[in-house]
């Protein structure tokens, strides 16, 4: 699976939808996801990936991290794992 399939499928799972049906420009308002899913979504990509995603539960506006669309989560965490140090 690549990465980008397995963020729609993270996605999916909060959406409770067929990664198929989302779209690189949905957005998450559009699938229907409140903030406890926004979170839970980022939990899920922390985990896949093992990185940490610049994002405050508290206060979404002031995070560093785009949610605006599913290309802006893919492009975000593609950075965040380029920028990952080596083990």
């Amino acid at each position: 699976m690549t990465l980008e399939e397995q963020i729609k499928e993270i996605i999916a799972d909060q959406a409770l939808m067929d990664r198929q049906d989302i779209s690189d420009d949905s957005t998450l308002d559009e699938l229907g996801l409140d903030s406890l899913a926004v979170v839970e979504i980022i939990y899920g990509v922390e985990e896949a990936f093992d990185i940490q995603v610049p994002f405050n539960a508290n206060e979404p506006e002031d995070s560093d991290f785009d949610l605006s669309t599913v290309q802006a989560i893919i492009d975000g965490v593609k950075e965040l794992i380029a920028e990952k140090p080596a083990d």
